[in-house]
């Protein structure tokens, strides 16, 4: 039997009158815009956070705020596409120092993705602020983890600054299992899981997903305003190949291509919301893939000439089974290698039943009805955790 955990938790509600007329977004404020509500917990505490080019408090970075709050910021922890998220996908990058604040900048994507205690030593608190975009395989999730774990290990706070999860309104896709488990997928959670960061934070912790031996003391601040249902536009990309809504919505689809031959527009002005291939074509849109730095200095096919789809005016939402299938028929009627990564893709999907029955020529309706199960058994044990209806 579990054991019931009491999880400090602030929940500040935020009520739309009957008549609102504006916009969702207008009336929704994210976990760091609540300065006034968690700067007590920070004062004359050596402070550290997890942040990026998102972490903003209306159009102050989050540091900036706290610095001119007086706030003791000791360091500022990197995650992937490091703080100013001007680094490509995968790129490593080294702890330095920041030029604009002179705080030591602490790299998660680099030798260690997890500080050692040793680094954590002279620390109060942690904040975590960071856009997500709902996707098991998008790594900041994976980051909060070892933070969480590292906090833990230390005795230091855990604060999480909840913002909306863009994909929140989709529950999707195969449970991750154990033997599958990388940087790309840590958690048994659906590769849609319809959560924020927050709510993660908390089904991490409660569930025992965390290594560590001691317990961890995790605050979160939830959103004003929001339910996972709202349409919520991000207003920063939250990292270099997802400029807009269109490719973050397209994005859970499409990712599954990164371990195909098939190009999904990285080096374009357009990721995430086109494919292409030099030789095997679905479609009659060309484009080239060129070296873009700081987001895609090596694209696949660079300066190679493609043909395919351009996604840009397709309606597509959740987890969309036909990009894929399509394409991997093509390329099997030509007798032509689809999934040169199988690694990489059972990484991905966290599981290599999707791929094996891609090649096995099931359908969609097949393909989702065999992890239904598993989204019914996932979605009664987050009941605990979510802060919105």
């Amino acid at each position: 039997m579990k054991l019931v955990i009491f999880i400090k938790v602030i929940i500040l509600f935020f009520s739309l009158p009957a008549n609102a007329s504006v916009s969702v977004e207008n009336n929704i404020i994210v976990g760091a815009e609540q300065v006034e509500q968690y700067l007590p917990q920070l004062k004359g505490k050596k402070v550290a956070l997890v942040v990026n080019q998102t972490s903003n408090v209306f159009d102050e970075h989050l540091v900036d705020v706290l610095l001119n709050k007086d706030i003791d910021i000791k360091m500022i922890f990197a995650p992937e596409h490091g703080f100013r998220g001007n680094r490509d996908a995968g790129e490593k990058f080294d702890s330095s120092i920041d030029t604009q604040t002179g705080i030591a900048l602490v790299s998660l994507y680099g030798k260690n993705r997890k500080p050692s205690i040793s680094t954590m030593k002279n620390l109060d608190v942690i904040i975590f602020d960071i856009q997500d975009v709902g996707v098991r395989f998008y790594t900041y999730i994976s980051t909060m983890h070892y933070m969480m774990e590292a906090a833990a290990d230390a005795g230091v706070e855990f604060m999480v600054l909840d913002r909306p999860n863009p994909n929140g309104a989709f529950v999707d896709g195969p449970i991750l299992e154990k033997e599958f488990r990388s940087f790309v997928g840590m958690h048994p959670i659906p590769l849609l899981h319809g959560m924020t960061v927050a709510e993660l934070a908390l089904m991490i912790k409660g569930e025992g997903w965390l290594t560590s031996e001691k317990e961890l003391s995790l605050t979160v601040y939830k959103v004003q305003g929001y339910q996972r249902n709202y349409v919520y536009s991000l207003p920063i990309k939250p990292s270099p190949n997802l400029p807009n809504a269109h490719s973050i919505a397209l994005y859970p689809s499409l990712a599954f291509f990164e371990a195909t031959p098939v190009s999904i527009g990285r080096g374009t002005p357009f990721p995430f919301q086109v494919l292409g291939h030099d030789n095997i074509n679905i479609g009659d849109f060309n484009f080239t893939p060129v070296s873009t730095p700081g987001a895609a200095s090596k694209p696949k096919f660079m300066n190679i000439q493609l043909q395919g789809e351009d996604l840009r005016q397709v309606l597509s939402h959740g987890l969309d089974l036909r990009f894929i299938l399509s394409w991997y028929k093509a390329f099997s009627e030509r007798d032509v290698t689809f999934f040169n990564s199988p690694k990489f893709m059972d990484k991905l999907a966290g599981t290599d039943k999707l791929r094996k029955a891609i090649i096995a020529g099931q359908s969609a309706e097949q393909i989702r009805l065999s992890w239904r199960a598993g989204i019914i058994d996932f979605k009664q044990k987050r009941k605990p955790y979510l802060l919105y209806h």
